[in-house]
């Protein structure tokens, strides 16, 4: 049995309770990594298209409000 079996099984011996514990753990922990990929992609200036798309966006009076 792989260490992937183990924990499948592990996870249906859980509780509700624990169930829930585990997926806002395990949510959480994706989104931190999304949220740093995020910051590394600004940082190297991969998203400044988005910024030039709004300013242009906004320069022709097309924002909408949100």
């Amino acid at each position: 049995m792989s260490s992937v079996d183990n924990i499948q099984a592990a996870i249906e011996s859980l509780s509700e309770d624990e169930c829930r514990r585990l997926w806002s753990w395990f949510s959480e922990r994706e989104w931190q990594k999304w949220d740093n990929l995020i910051q590394e992609d600004s940082a190297l200036g991969k998203l400044d298209f988005l910024i030039n798309e709004a300013r242009e966006t906004k320069a022709k009076g097309q924002l909408q409000d949100l």
